[in-house]
């Protein structure tokens, strides 16, 4: 049974995650305040993330990054993309 959230991302209600995809108080503020949408936008942006700066995910350093990174993204910080970063297809 899925549950419903009020997405702080997109300001919608939506469908809520099945669980806390990161540990610690951050992944349960995720948990109940994050929707499904939202989660796959980060996982998309975060894909990016990895493949530009070539973070390894197993790097403490890395999933330190990727964690103030996340917050911001889901929750309303500043959130540029690597300098230089082309988005695809939007080259002419």
């Amino acid at each position: 049974m899925s549950r419903t959230v009020h997405c702080a991302k997109l300001d919608i209600d939506a469908e809520g995650l099945d669980f806390a995809p990161w540990p610690g108080q951050l992944g349960q503020r995720i948990y109940a305040e994050i929707s499904k949408p939202a989660w796959q936008q980060w996982l998309a942006h975060q894909t990016m993330l990895i493949n530009e700066y070539r973070l390894n995910p197993l790097d403490p350093k890395a999933r330190q990054f990727l964690s103030g990174e996340m917050e911001k993204f889901l929750f309303g910080g500043e959130v540029k993309p690597p300098e230089g970063y082309v988005a695809p297809g939007s080259e002419s």
